[in-house]
């Protein structure tokens, strides 16, 4: 006689387990505990075998027959059912192993050590932010470009077009990793070239004509500021690196003697040197007095850390520049490569070496911290020289008449 579920949840447990059967091989186990358990037995390779089904009532009569049922149909076509979910079982936990999420996360241990602390925590973020939740627990190699591109135009839809482009970027590379260690056989981002609007970069403002950076130095020398901020200011346009960069020199990578300054670039992990001009010297002599027995040259209100990464746009606007359309911190770099190579004519490659910018060269060299190390020391002094007169000729414009 075929079970209900009513005289499943009446029966009372005994000492012994009791067994409810409902036909065709199912039945229910009742323990002592008073737990009940769906078994099935059925017969393969001459053999009785015995297949779990669940537990009642997680799993309702009705489930359990649909269980049986999908195991006889297996049996009909030669299949053990207990194989059958061994396999199942295998394929499951492979797919996890090989899911998006697990790839990306071995993928980025792999590379984050090389990168700056800044860069690695964006591109964790944004995986976790945007695309973790959507494909990061399918198969790597199940994933469509529609799928990928579903998630892109995602982040597009609430106007994060460039997120969107970087998102995309990391992604090919996850999938290229993913093909180099046998995990999937193509990358679908690759079909996506194209299906996103291109990104609008809005460049950092700058001064580039000579006569305004004449009179963006001498507001600089007029700053009523702290020493130290200052300070950080007149050099700023002089070395030309990036903020962050220039906001964390500690004085141990100051050498006073071979007039360098070497320090790790955040973007690239490489060292990089910065010759030091007769004027950065002086500047940087004068601060050694002031805080030189710290770690930072520039250090903030905690002497323990550096200055504020706003200090210096901060002082900026103080002096009157707006650091939306004006000129930033960032600024100085675009200012020098722009007079270097449009005013000076020093080489473009040189300028970009001093920049620390990556040139591969006919070896297919990246950047080399020594190269043309010898004319970089000759651009730096000339630079220092030609910001030095283009203050003079902007104070003596706004001498009073005699």
């Amino acid at each position: 006689m075929a079970l209900t579920d009513t005289a499943i949840r009446k029966t009372k447990p005994s000492d012994k387990p009791l067994k409810l059967t409902d036909g065709e091989g199912l039945y229910v186990i009742v323990t002592p505990s008073g737990s009940r358990w769906w078994r099935f037995d059925y017969r393969y390779g001459g053999r009785r075998k015995t297949l779990s089904m669940g537990v009642y009532p997680a799993i309702d009569l009705k489930t359990a027959r649909e269980r049986r049922y999908e195991a006889q149909r297996l049996l009909a076509q030669g299949i053990d059912p207990s194989v059958n979910r061994k396999i199942q079982k295998a394929e499951q936990a492979g797919n996890a192993a090989n899911s998006f999420e697990v790839i990306a996360r071995e993928w980025f241990a792999k590379h984050a050590p090389g990168w700056a602390a800044s860069h690695s925590d964006k591109v964790i973020k944004r995986l976790e932010l945007n695309v973790f939740p959507w494909i990061g627990a399918r198969p790597v190699a199940d994933i469509t470009a529609p799928e990928l591109l579903t998630v892109l135009r995602r982040i597009e839809a609430r106007g994060a077009l460039d997120t969107a482009h970087r998102t995309h970027q990391n992604c090919g590379q996850i999938f290229r990793y993913a093909i180099a260690t046998g995990r999937c056989v193509r990358d679908p981002s690759s079909d996506l070239r194209g299906a996103l609007p291109p990104a609008r970069h809005n460049h950092f403002p700058s001064i580039v004509e000579p006569k305004s950076v004449g009179e963006l130095l001498c507001a600089i020398d007029g700053f009523e500021g702290t020493f130290v901020v200052q300070c950080a200011l007149r050099l700023a346009p002089m070395f030309f690196v990036r903020p962050g960069e220039l906001r964390k020199a500690e004085w141990r990578d100051i050498d006073f003697e071979r007039k360098q300054w070497t320090y790790l670039v955040t973007k690239t992990r490489t060292q990089h040197i910065v010759p030091l001009a007769t004027q950065a010297l002086a500047i940087l002599q004068e601060l050694h007095k002031l805080t030189g027995h710290r770690q930072y040259v520039f250090p903030g209100r905690d002497p323990r850390k550096p200055m504020s990464e706003a200090a210096i746009n901060a002082a900026l606007r103080r002096m009157g520049y707006d650091t939306r359309t004006e000129i930033t911190g960032h600024g100085f770099r675009a200012m020098a490569r722009t007079i270097l190579h449009q005013e000076m004519h020093f080489p473009a490659e040189v300028i970009e070496h001093q920049l620390a910018h990556r040139v591969p060269d006919s070896l297919g060299t990246a950047y080399n911290r020594t190269k043309f190390i010898q004319q970089r020391c000759v651009m730096m002094q000339s630079w220092a020289d030609y910001l030095h007169k283009l203050k003079v000729n902007n104070g003596l414009e706004n001498l009073p008449p005699p």
